[in-house]
């Protein structure tokens, strides 16, 4: 942004624009039903975060079992669920940082932070899941973990670069604010 002479007045949104880019992004990891599926015909099994189904063949009846039966089931959907929460909490932040006319740059650096918590929460449960998943339920054919785990990890990864956006604006304050004199690089003989 402030390399290539961008003005602030007309930037300054890009930063809360990505943060609620993730928030979607989120939103789908959270209700999505493609964490993992079945690679191969016959299409048998389809998993959430918060459920795993299967059929017996082609064309059956899904049967689906809760995964917050499980320790790990409800570990892995509260610290994603928990990673999710803050990255809200940053976007209303990032929203009423941005909004103010003055912009103060430590409670900028406070967002970067709080976001690098967040995606450790967010890698914890990302982690969790498939380790545990792939361990404790029996599973038939070939399997992938599809777009609604790949989806977290995007969130997770967004929280990640984000957090280091926020955390080093306030290093070109003064840029950023137009107090700093342009540089010439010509000079007269």
């Amino acid at each position: 942004m402030v390399k290539y002479g961008l003005d602030y007045t007309r930037c300054r949104w890009i930063l809360p624009l990505l943060l609620g880019i993730g928030v979607i992004f989120g939103i789908i990891a959270l209700a999505g039903r493609g964490w993992l599926e079945s690679q191969t015909l016959p299409y048998v099994h389809q998993a959430s975060l918060w459920e795993s189904c299967r059929r017996p063949e082609q064309g059956g009846d899904w049967s689906c079992e809760s995964l917050m039966g499980y320790a790990w089931g409800r570990a892995a959907a509260a610290t994603y669920l928990v990673g999710f929460l803050l990255l809200v909490i940053c976007f209303a932040l990032a929203i009423i940082a941005f909004a103010i006319d003055t912009l103060r740059f430590n409670f900028i650096r406070g967002i970067g932070g709080l976001l690098f918590v967040a995606a450790v929460f967010s890698i914890m449960g990302l982690v969790i899941y498939p380790v545990k998943f792939s361990s404790e339920i029996e599973m038939t054919g070939i399997n992938m973990f599809s777009w609604a785990y790949g989806f977290g990890w995007t969130t997770a990864i967004m929280e990640i670069c984000l957090g280091f956006f926020f955390c080093c604006l306030p290093n070109y304050e003064d840029q950023i604010l137009g107090n700093v004199k342009p540089t010439y690089f010509y000079s007269s003989p």
